[in-house]
């Protein structure tokens, strides 16, 4: 298949199946939410839940535009996302807002259900590791380790050139052995956030 050719699964999208809709979003929705859990997010009032869904709404207003295979479309959904997650940054700022912490009786009410991605938020480890590393790094980092993305997808969705992706992680990779290695021999590894 030449890279003009329409694939199945997108042609079906466009055309309003809710089949390839919804293998669409099977194939990519947990990893999304995974990935954009994994970046920092400065505004409370925009979880990564509701990026994810603004992206998937964007991605069906504009599925139109796509040009791409079935795998373009992970790095074209992700694309999409960063550029909310970055919407979304730039209003934390101009609102400046502090978070107020949840009472852990709220998540009772609502019958919190404990899956994959609570589990990732819990990872305090992982979080203070991409801390350690450059912003880009980070992302680079969470797209291709965390959530599995292959190169291409990732250097789509962070708008890089391929070959800066491998730079990028083979760069943060050095860094974050480094890290585990000076941290080795300490009774309770304790990761710092400065970089």
């Amino acid at each position: 298949m030449t890279r003009d050719e329409t694939p199945a699964l997108v042609t079906a999208a466009r055309n309003g199946d809710q089949d390839a809709w919804r293998e669409l979003y099977t194939l990519h929705s947990r990893r999304l939410v995974i990935w954009l859990r994994s970046l920092p997010l400065p505004d409370s009032a925009a979880s990564p839940d509701d990026i994810a869904s603004e992206a998937w709404l964007t991605a069906a207003a504009k599925i139109w535009e796509f040009r791409g295979s079935d795998e373009d479309f992970a790095g074209w959904l992700f694309t999409i996302a960063r550029n909310h997650a970055s919407n979304s940054h730039r209003t934390a700022v101009r609102r400046r807002t502090d978070p107020i912490a949840v009472e852990p009786a709220t998540d009772a009410l609502f019958g919190a259900v404990v899956d994959d991605l609570s589990q990732v938020d819990e990872q305090a480890t992982t979080r203070s590791l991409l801390a350690h590393l450059t912003p880009r790094e980070a992302q680079v980092v969470a797209c291709i380790d965390v959530v599995g993305l292959d190169v291409a997808a990732t250097a789509a969705a962070l708008g890089m050139k391929p070959t800066a992706v491998r730079v990028a992680r083979h760069r943060a990779l050095g860094r974050l052995r480094k890290v585990l290695l000076d941290n080795e021999g300490s009774p309770s590894v304790r990761l710092s956030t400065s970089t």
